[in-house]
């Protein structure tokens, strides 16, 4: 893809999310951080339904959503995209503080939205701080999202089955704060929609502000294999060099 349609998608894609999170976020304060409709029914649901080996499973995933995991993972997408040692270790850095930078605003939006959680008596797991967006939500996603993208820059077609993971595991991840009773599924659509417009500002900032950076990744997918033919400038059939006959 060329760094202009990438800009372009990246920007529009940021755009579109935003304003569903803003529009979410109005709709939530609205309600004075009631639960909107679906929030109780899921959540009475999930009350309902955790058997012990489920409740585990979600305990052990939900518990992969903060802490030093999530800088590991997007510390390996600055590894992942680097060709050199230096460029890994400024990709590494970058993906960091893009990370922490979003960790900062969230936490921002949170404070200022100042939703309570679901009542305690549903919990089953400890959490603290606000509930919307839901932090867990977002870090996953936004951490798993830069994984992601390095990995479809570095490996387009081999790495379809380990991007595809890591959706997975963002996603789940997020299930998991609604299972445990810690957050309303709103708090978690608006992590989503929060880590999106994120990761769309990011591409779109690196495309814009650093077109030779973003240039240099996407040459990771363009990479020539050896080849003994050679291209025609007309675009004709490859023909193979022949040296020329010599008379004996």
């Amino acid at each position: 893809m060329r760094r202009a349609d990438a800009s372009d998608l990246a920007g529009s894609t940021a755009v579109g999310s935003l304003v569903a999170f803003v529009l979410l976020t109005l709709v939530v304060t609205g309600q004075d951080g009631a639960p909107l409709f679906g929030d109780q029914d899921l959540n009475a649901w999930s009350a309902d339904h955790r058997p012990p080996m489920a409740l585990a499973v979600a305990r052990g995933l939900t518990y992969t959503g903060t802490g030093v995991l999530p800088y590991l993972l997007v510390a390996l997408a600055g590894v992942v995209l680097g060709r050199t040692a230096r460029q890994r270790i400024l990709f590494a850095l970058g993906c960091v503080g893009c990370l922490a930078a979003a960790q900062a605003v969230r936490y921002g939006v949170m404070s200022l939205v100042a939703r309570p959680r679901p009542a305690t008596a549903e919990w089953a797991t400890v959490a603290s701080g606000w509930s919307f967006p839901s932090g867990h939500t977002t870090t996953s996603a936004i951490s798993g999202g830069l994984l992601l993208l390095a990995v479809l820059a570095r490996a387009p077609r081999g790495g379809r089955g380990l991007a595809a993971l890591l959706a997975c595991w963002a996603v789940l991840v997020g299930l998991t704060r609604v299972y445990l009773g810690v957050h309303w599924f709103s708090d978690v659509l608006g992590g989503w929609l929060f880590a999106l417009c994120w990761l769309s500002l990011s591409v779109y900032a690196l495309a814009r502000i650093a077109p030779h950076t973003f240039s240099a990744i996407s040459a990771l997918r363009l990479r020539p294999g050896p080849t003994t033919t050679e291209e025609r400038p007309d675009g004709s059939h490859p023909h193979r060099e022949v040296p020329p006959h010599t008379a004996p």
